[in-house]
């Protein structure tokens, strides 16, 4: 018997009154685990209605209080933790072990929204003026949504609407309609921490939903993450209905090198960053610049056999490395790529097309072994465009100067990491490097909640980057008064630009 998910609007499930619907798979094993209720204008109109009357409301709680229930939230994560990692890893696919590190950066982001009372504080300047005094403070928007992708589906969330929310804002997600269970969960988890009905909603749907978001007079300002064409899309649709937009889009993130580097280290990093979560993630490694032949032909050596050995399984067993795609069709875009890469030239040292799933019950999943590539030139496709799967190409570069140039002259400019002992060329790549985020001997330079996540070029669109500082900026807007009392007002007009003496 079919199962069916909800949306959340208002404190309440709610199944819709749409007659579309899509299919929510189990990656590893091919079968439908339920059918979602695709939204139409109608629950998003309910949804908005919602955040609209209890967002008066919201904001005139005080910010101590929405951070308690802020407090309340965490305590209920961590104690939740394994069923929001199992339900990640049921429907996106990622192994356990994974999955429980998308929790763990977004209960982070949570600890962060805690100190809503000292975020929100304003800035206050005495005596301005003569008698004059000026205050700068922070306000909420209003309502405002989010659009999150399937390759995270509780951290990307979770670095959107706690920071929204401490901030006074009401919130409408939209998650990825391939694993939304994760954000129905989320939504029930603050329920219980004791947030009012109406300030958080979940309205499940497609390119349509999205496109009613967009145009909806009510959102005061849109957070997406995902790939550039759609940000680039969305970034502009909202902006063109006057919001406010962040879009976070794809990325071709480069590790480089050097010749003085730990090659074992390296290789270590360049498996874990490259082949965890089945390469679908926007901080993956998927280009490693190796800085000599020596240092490209050494990489290449240690990570063949690593590569080949991949553990690769089901979320549920907790020793596989790397789980399936996650849909057939993912799976089979970048098979595609793979057979690109060989007919533009690359050596295919390692290919994961071949990858059989040899587990009873999971033989029908979306898995694809891992893949390996050397001598992938600047020219060809699978160097320049995202695959967003276990695909890893080695570029060889004769020099560090070679090196900073491919990484500045490519469209995207997410993340990006050098392996070096030597600090001087550690300094003079984050600082002459173009890029939104860099590691120095790390390869996946997430920031911590207290900072703040984003890129550069067409991997970001928008003036604010995701969660930390920026976030707060985003959800709020500013607004200055300056205050003179009456004995201080002097008698009659004056029609002469106020100088503040």
């Amino acid at each position: 018997m079919t199962s069916f998910l909800n949306h959340y609007i208002d404190g309440k499930k709610v199944f819709g009154s749409g007659s579309r619907f899509q299919d929510v798979y189990n990656p590893a094993t091919g079968r439908v685990l339920a059918q979602l209720p695709l939204a139409d204008t109608r629950e998003l109109d309910q949804a908005v209605a919602a955040a609209k009357h209890a967002q008066t409301g919201w904001a005139a709680v005080t910010p101590l209080r929405r951070a308690r229930i802020m407090n309340r939230f965490k305590g209920l994560l961590e104690e939740n933790a394994e069923k929001l990692a199992e339900l990640i890893s049921l429907e996106h696919g990622k192994v356990h072990s994974d999955a429980m590190g998308e929790v763990t950066r977004g209960i982070e982001v949570v600890e962060f929204a805690c100190g809503g009372p000292h975020l929100l504080k304003g800035e206050v300047t005495e005596n301005i003026g003569t008698d004059i005094d000026s205050l700068s403070l922070r306000q909420p928007l209003g309502v405002v949504a989010g659009i999150t992708p399937f390759n995270f589906p509780a951290m990307v969330p979770l670095w959107m609407f706690p920071v929204a929310l401490v901030c006074g804002n009401t919130f409408i997600l939209k998650p990825s309609e391939r694993d939304p269970s994760a954000a129905l969960f989320l939504a029930q988890l603050l329920s219980e921490a004791g947030l009012p009905d109406g300030v958080f909603n979940v309205v499940n749907g497609d390119k349509a939903v999205v496109d009613a978001i967009l145009a909806h007079p009510d959102i005061e300002a849109v957070s997406f993450v995902g790939s550039t064409p759609i940000a680039r899309y969305i970034y502009g649709t909202g902006c063109m209905n006057g919001k406010r937009v962040q879009a976070l889009g794809g990325a071709k993130n480069h590790m480089v090198v050097m010749p003085d580097a730990d090659l074992d280290k390296a290789a270590d990093a360049l498996m874990g960053a490259a082949y965890g979560a089945a390469g679908e993630r926007c901080m993956a490694i998927s280009v490693a610049v190796a800085v000599g032949d020596q240092v490209a032909d050494a990489l290449v050596e240690r990570l063949a056999p690593r590569v080949r050995a991949l553990e690769i399984g089901p979320g549920s067993d907790r020793s596989a490395e790397m789980g399936p795609l996650i849909t057939a069709e993912h799976r089979d875009k970048v098979k595609s790529f793979v057979d690109l890469g060989v007919e533009e030239g690359a050596s295919l040292v390692v290919d994961g097309r071949s990858f059989a799933m040899q587990v009873p019950g999971f033989e029908e999943g979306f898995f694809l072994g891992g893949s390996l590539f050397d001598h992938v030139t600047p020219e060809m496709r699978i160097y320049r465009e995202e695959i967003f799967g276990p695909v890893l190409a080695i570029v060889r570069a004769a020099s560090y100067e070679e090196a900073v140039s491919l990484i500045n002259s490519h469209e995207y400019a997410n993340g990006t990491a050098i392996f070096t002992r030597d600090g001087d060329a550690a300094r003079k790549f984050s600082h002459e490097i173009q890029v939104g985020m860099v590691g120095v001997n790390v390869p996946i330079p997430v920031p911590m909640a207290f900072h703040s996540f984003g890129g550069w070029r067409n991997s970001l669109f928008g003036d604010h980057h995701m969660h930390g500082p920026e976030g707060v900026r985003f959800y709020t807007r500013l607004k200055t008064i300056t205050s003179r009392w009456p004995t201080g007002i002097r008698a009659g007009a004056d029609f002469v630009m106020p100088t503040m003496e």
